[in-house]
Parts: structure tokens; sequence; C-alpha cells
């Protein structure tokens, strides 16, 4: 008797890595994983084992998860969900309070870690610019500026070729300070106030009146003037 044609589950090659099991769930169980991350059902290894019987190794599997799972988008996810879901993108179970409370502490240290890995690099790429104006500066001998700044000898030109190409990339510094402040008024003032109040005195005021007087009434300071009676009984 002749042997049994081996079954098509047989005749697959298995995905054996995490790249090639990413690619094989995105084709056979595309309302899960073809979209946006999606809070994913737990024990989802043993559905998928039983969907897709030896087409995932577990290693490959694993690898996958992990990373799938870590990954700053389904941590998002999680903390936003209130469901989990199947392979076939269904509701499958809640989102319990502490997977979520994991995921908003992992997000939180990855900020941190980030924040730190940036401020780092920035101080690092300040010390790199300074070195190289240093350098152009400098009268010292090679050896001499590299013991002063304390930098190996062979490295010192790696680091300048990278302080410079950092500077090229940095933005121009703008030939008008003052640009985009309104013209004919120092320091940006938008104020309609007349000149005259910072030039010369009495300028602005009302012409013909000291000071800033603008009321008609007489001026009674010296006492009333005398009329023509006064000057009879002076007589």
């Amino acid at each position: 008797m002749s042997e049994a044609a081996p079954t098509p589950e047989a005749s697959i090659e298995p995905a054996r890595d995490a790249q090639a099991a990413a690619a094989l769930l995105k084709q056979l169980f595309p309302a899960l994983f073809g979209g946006a991350p999606k809070p994913i059902m737990l024990k989802v290894q043993q559905a998928i084992e039983a969907r897709a019987p030896g087409r995932f190794t577990k290693k490959a599997l694993s690898t996958f998860f992990a990373r799938y799972t870590g990954g700053t988008g389904y941590l998002l996810a999680l903390t936003k969900a209130e469901a989990r879901f199947d392979l076939d993108g269904q509701p499958a179970g809640e989102v319990s309070a502490e997977h979520r409370e994991a995921a908003r502490k992992l997000l939180a240290e990855r900020r941190e870690r980030l924040k730190a890995r940036d401020a780092e690099m920035l101080a690092a790429r300040r010390w790199r610019l300074d070195l190289l104006r240093d350098f152009e500066t400098s009268s010292l001998s090679r050896p001499n500026f590299c013991a002063l700044k304390k930098v190996p000898e062979a490295q010192l030109d790696a680091l300048l070729a990278q302080a410079r190409e950092e500077r090229s990339n940095l933005p121009p510094p703008s030939a008008h300070p003052g640009r985009g402040r309104p013209e004919g008024r120092p320091n940006g003032r938008t104020d309609a106030r007349p000149v005259g109040r910072t030039g010369s005195r009495g300028e602005g005021r009302p012409q013909g009146r000291p000071g800033a007087q603008t009321d008609a009434r007489p001026d009674t300071r010296h006492g009333p003037k005398p009329g023509p009676r006064a000057e009879r009984k002076s007589d």
C-alpha cells in the first residue's frame, strides 16, 4: 500500500521567528492584528494553536507577543480600552484595573527614561560644539589641547567631525533680531501716547494754557480785581 498523502498543515513550514509570526498573524487574523493595536484576549496562544495548528513554533509566538504587548501603542490601548478582543476582533473579557494600572506605570517609566536620554544627548551635543569652538580658537598644539580637554587624541577627529555636522544642522541666527515689532516703535511698543510726553516740556498740552488746566473759570487765587467803587474810595 502506498503512503498516505501529507495533510496541508504538515506540508507548510511554520513561522520560526517573531517577524514571520507577525506577518502570518496579520494574514490569518486581520481583525485582531491588521490594524491599530487592541488588548488581546487572555490565553491567546492556545487559541491560535487551536485555530492554526502547526503554523507557528512556540518560540516564535512567545517572542512576538513579548515584543507586541510591550510596545507603546499596545500599552496605550490597554490604558484606554474597556474590553479585550479575540482572534475575530470580538470582545472577549474585560481589561482588569490591575493590568490597566500596570500599563500606565510602564508608560510613565518609559517617558522618564526617554526624557533622561534626551537630556543626556543634548548635553553631549553641547559639549561637542564647545569642543569644536575651543579647538578652532585655540593656539595650543594638538596634544596639549587633547590633554587640556581630557580627550584621547585618537578620538578628536571623529568628535570634531560630528560637531561640525551638528553645527551645520543648527538653524541660522536671525539677521534682524527686532523683526516682528511694529516699525517706528522701539521694543515693540504699540501704545498711542504722544511723543511729546517724553520730549520737550509742555508738548502735547493744550496751547495757550500753562499746565494742564482746561476749565474756563476765572483765576481768583489773588483775590477779586478792584472795580470802579474801590477806585473812588481810594480817592
